[in-house]
Parts: structure tokens; C-alpha cells; sequence
């Protein structure tokens, strides 16, 4: 069926003639006096249609949220920030640290790269007239050009203020099968010799495939597991929350080659060569979700029971000749594995005992390229733990992003705190330097759907200054996880004062919706509760102090710029 992008345009009859009917691949020649004439005129275009708003339906519904809006650029093209097409057109994107942009729906696949005209729509490579975009730390697309990829069609009228978009077709599904391997998308495999630091392997290869296949990095794993602050040594193992706190607290990761496994020796004066913004945690084997986040985020690290312990184990729940595993029994869970595909037609026939349905993932393990199909094995959906927690890390960005970190919780998510309810406040206190400027702060949701709203509030001397807040960003996480939420607005701080982050969170179901850091066991031995000035509250009005009072650390970091 041939699919049309419609493009409407009501102008002024002066514009009309200096624009007429746009075409993607079009291109007007004229001299330059000419050429800035129809600038100057479609800049301030843009500017009238902006002000006035534009109006965005898909599939016939309008879309309220002031996040999903579009805006039209100088050149007078539609520009629509990314979480739209995810979110309202159930698109699939990823974008790397380089600037690629991949966007798939069905079997349209648009490349784009940021600040280019250089496009690849369907295999074909083409020009645009406007490049992607950040704007306000958002990402916009012009949407015209690849509506149609997409199985979309575009109507917009600007005398009107009216976009549409209406799919074509059914809504994206996610594949039957797919394979991070044949996209380029892993690092090798390696292998943990007899220590146990599958924990560490699993994170790491994980947050590699974040990067691929645009950048290639392999990260150490000694670093992780012998600087993380936890009391554990390397043959004792660990799991995921270790592995974020590490890397939110900028410890890591470092690059294998200045840090290299299995010497026995560690460089802890190295710093993190990437800074990790944020770390998904799906949960209650939610398959769907966790297919999602392997086609359109990252490797997710998951945790099974394995009476395995290296490539030259056998096990009655691993077929040799098939690579398949499937445990059904009641044990624990003692090993980390990335899920990097699946394949929903994989027979139950190929395990040594058959699950009650087909279907696999396919899975990175670090026992070396010896153990089953060059280091990878396929473990049934129906397996008794595979994806009970998974964990895919989002957002990696350049160790430059923020000039300094504030943090008094660098074990990360110990244990949790409330009021025996689902919302609660909680603040950390910290005295900035100089000439410094707010840009983010971070902190955790400890469960699905939770709410937040964050406040700043500057020339802290006691805690009634906490009720001369201002509310400076806010939204909800899809999932549990570590976050790091921009600011609507950076925060001009006072040199040399204290100032206070504050955040009212809201996670349903939950009566201790505040993440801590606290001397739980042994492994929390290096808990520092004199390096923090925390605060937490059940309405925002009376405040106690969660060093003194609860013996804690409340998670919550905040991260500033040097201003010129």
C-alpha cells in the first residue's frame, strides 16, 4: 500500500511566495539577498506560530501534556521531541553518546544523527532539511521527513495550529526473535576465572552494550569489585545495587586496560572514564518490558540459580548440546547473566527437561568463550528466577557532564525509610563552593510508577529554611531504578553557603518510599555518617534528621557547573 506524508500550509500570500508547498527533498536557489529575505521572514514565522501553540493529535486524540509538544524550527518544519514517538506513536529509538539516532516502528528503521542533515530512511540515504536537535535537554526530530518510515502520516496546519498524526497499519510489535550479536551491539566474552565476580562481569557487559555499536569500550572489573566500598572481596561475590552504587558515585567504571582482572592489584586513584545517569530495575519477571529495554536500551543483568560454576561444569539442567537451561527447583539465585535477545520460538524440546511453553533468551555469561554456543546459552522464559530482577543501565554520559558531584551516599541503596505510607519528603544539605551553578540532582525510586517533585532551597541555616523551597522539576519513573532528573532551570548558588535539595516522592504500595544508606551487616562497614546532612519528613513541615535520628544517609546527590 503507498503511504503519503500530507503537508498543509495556510501562509500569508507574501510567504506563499517565498515558500509555496514544502517537499522534503526540495531545494530553492536563489541569490543571497533573496536567501535572506525568506530567513528573516521564516524565523519570524516560526516565532508567531510558536507563540500561538500548536495543537498535537495522534490517531485522533489529542495530546495535553506540554512534554510531548512539538515546535516549528526557522526552516518551518515540524519538530517532535523523541519520548513522543515512544511514548504516544509506541516507536523504539536508542541514542548513543556519538549522536545516532536509530527509530524503528514495524519494519521501518530511520538513522538520524544530531546537528546533521544526513539521514538513512528504509536503506536509503537522503537529506533533511533540519538536523535532530537538543533542546533543553530534550531530543527533537523533524517528524515530516520520517513519518512515513514510521507508517505514519503527517497533516499540519499552521493558520489553524493543528498537527495530526495518524498511523498506518497496526501498532509496533516487538519481533519474534532478535539478537543483539548480529546488530553489533556486545562487547567479548570473558571470563571471571574462580572468583566469584559474575555480578561485576554481568554490570559491566551490560553497560558496555549502552555505548554499542557506535563506541567500544571494555571496562574493568577489578575496579568495580575491589573499590566499591562494600566489604566484600572478590571471591564472595555480590549483585546489582553494589554495581550502582559504584558507578553513581562516579568511582567508575575505568577502562580495562588501566585497571586489568585477575592480577590482584587495583588502581583506585582512577577516575570514571563515563558517569552514570541512570539504571532501570524491572521487575516481577515482566518479560515484555525486559525485550523492550534489550531492542531499544541496553543489555539487562539478571540473576539466576546455577549448580554450575565454569565452562567445564555439567548440570541436569543444562543440555550441552543445545546450550539450553532451565531450573525449576526452589533454590536461591548465586549468578549473574546478560540477556542480550530471545527467541519466542525456541523449542521446549531443546532442554533437558521441558518448560511448559517455548520460548528462550539468549544470554552473555563470563565463563569464557568454551562455555556453550562462543559464551552464550539460552535459558528458558520459564526458568524459576530469570528476570525476578533485571537490570538495564539507560543513560551513560561523558565524565565532563557535571564539574562536581555532592553526595554523602556512596553505598547507595542499603535499606529504605518511611512513614508507613507512600510519600514522604527527604533532603540533603550540602555547602557549595564558588561561583557554582544547580544543574541536577539524583536519587532512587525503590518501586514502579513513582512520583517526584524536586525543590531547591538556597542560604540554608536551619530547617525552616526548607519551607522557602522552589519547585524546580518533577515527573514519575516508569520503573524502580537509580535516577538523575535536569532541573527546569539551573540554580544560581551563593558562594560558599549551604543549600538544600528536597524531594517528595510517591511510590504506590509503598509505606518506605525513601532509599538509604545505613550500617546494615559486615559488607556496610565503611558507612560514613559524618560526611552528610540529611533530612527527611512526612508532610514537608516538621523535619528530622536522618543522621541523628535514624542513624542514616538519605540518597540524594546533586550535581553543579562552574559559571564563567
Amino acid at each position: 500500500m503507498k503511504k503519503f506524508v500530507y503537508i498543509i500550509l495556510i501562509l500569508a500570500i507574501g510567504a506563499l511566495a517565498y515558500y509555496g508547498t514544502k517537499e522534503p527533498s526540495g531545494r530553492l536557489e536563489k541569490n543571497e539577498e533573496d536567501q535572506h529575505a525568506v530567513s528573516g521572514m521564516s524565523e519570524k514565522l516560526a516565532g508567531d506560530y510558536n507563540e500561538a501553540g500548536l495543537t498535537l493529535y495522534v490517531n485522533g486524540s489529542e495530546v495535553e501534556e506540554d512534554e510531548y509538544k512539538p515546535y516549528v524550527s526557522n526552516n518551518l518544519h515540524l519538530m517532535m521531541p523523541l519520548k513522543m514517538l515512544k511514548d504516544k506513536m509506541k516507536c523504539t529509538y536508542i541514542e548513543y553518546v556519538n549522536g545516532s539516532i536509530v527509530i524503528k516502528r514495524n519494519e521501518g528503521v530511520a538513522r538520524l544523527v544530531l546537528d546533521s542533515q544526513d539521514a538513512e530512511l528504509d536503506g536509503k540515504d537522503v537529506k533533511i532539511a533540519d538536523a535532530p536537535i537538543k533542546k533543553d535537554d530534550e531530543t527533537f526530530v523533524p517528524i515530516e521527513y520520517i513519518a512515513d518510515t514510521l507508517d505514519y502520516t503527517c497533516e499540519y496546519n499552521y493558520d489553524t495550529g493543528r498537527v495530526s498524526l495518524q498511523k498506518v497499519g497496526e501498532d509496533s510489535k516487538l519481533p519474534a526473535a532478535y539478537d543483539m550479536r548480529k546488530e553489533g551491539r556486545v562487547t567479548e566474552v570473558r571470563d571471571q576465572g574462580d572468583s566469584g565476580t559474575c555480578w561485576a562481569f554481568a554490570s559491566l557487559a551490560a553497560l558496555e552494550t549502552t555505548l554499542m555499536p557506535d563506541e567500544k569500550l571494555q571496562f574493568s572489573v577489578d575496579n568495580m569489585t575491589m573499590n566499591n566500598g562494600f566489604g566484600v572481596e572478590q571471591f564472595e561475590g555480590g549483585q546489582y545495587r553494589m554495581s550502582i552504587a559504584y558507578l553513581a558515585s562516579w568511582k567508575g567504571p575505568v577502562l580495562e586496560k588501566d585497571d586489568p582482572y585477575g592480577d590482584d592489584k587495583t588502581n583506585s586513584k582512577l577516575k570514571a572514564v563515563k558517569h552514570l545517569q541512570e539504571a532501570e530495575i524491572i521487575d516481577d519477571k515482566n518479560l515484555k518490558a525486559v525485550k523492550e529495554a534489550v531492542y531499544t536500551k541496553g543489555g539487562v543483568e539478571t540473576a539466576i540459580y546455577s549448580d554450575m560454576i565454569d565452562a567445564d561444569s555439567s548440570s541436569e539442567y543444562y543440555n550441552e548440546e543445545t546450550h539450553a537451561y532451565y531450573y525449576d527447583g526452589s533454590e536461591g539465585i548465586n549468578h549473574d547473566v546478560v540477556i542480550v535477545g530471545w527467541d519466542d520460538n525456541y523449542s521446549k524440546n531443546n532442554f533437558n527437561k521441558a518448560p511448559k511453553k517455548d520460548g528462550a533468551f539468549i544470554c552473555k555469561n563470563s565463563w569464557g568463550t568454551e562455555f556453550g554456543e562462543d559464551g552464550y546459552f539460552y535459558i528458558s522464559y520459564y526458568d524459576a528466577h530469570i528476570c525476578e530482577t533485571s537490570v538495564v543501565y539507560t543513560r551513560l554520559e561523558g565524565a565532563d557532564n557535571y564539574d562536581k558531584i555532592y553526595q554523602s551516599d556512596k553505598l547507595g541503596w542499603v535499606g529504605v525509610l518511611g512513614f508507613d505510607q507512600e510519600d514522604a519528603y527527604f533532603a540533603n544539605v550540602y555547602t557549595a563552593g564558588k561561583s557554582e551553578e544547580l544543574k541536577a540532582v539524583s536519587f532512587y525510586a525503590t518501586d514502579a510508577k513513582t512520583t517526584y517533585e524536586v525543590y531547591v532551597a538556597t542560604n540554608f541555616e536551619n530547617t525552616d529554611d526548607l519551607a522557602n523551597k522552589k519547585l524546580v522539576a518533577s515527573g514519575e519513573m516508569e520503573y524502580a531504578g537509580y535516577y538523575t532528573v535536569n532541573l527546569d532551570e539551573v540554580v544560581k548558588l551563593p558562594d560558599e553557603k549551604k543549600f538544600a535539595v528536597i524531594v517528595h516522592i510517591t511510590t504506590p504500595g509503598s509505606k518506605y518510599p525513601i532509599a538509604i544508606e545505613y550500617d546494615a551487616d559486615s559488607m556496610t562497614d565503611s558507612f560514613d555518617i559524618s560526611d552528610g546532612e540529611g533530612y527527611i519528613s512526612l508532610y514537608g513541615n516538621q523535619w528530622y534528621s536522618a543522621e541523628k535520628e535514624r542513624k542514616c544517609n538519605v540518597c540524594l546527590k546533586a550535581f553543579t557547573d562552574k559559571t564563567e
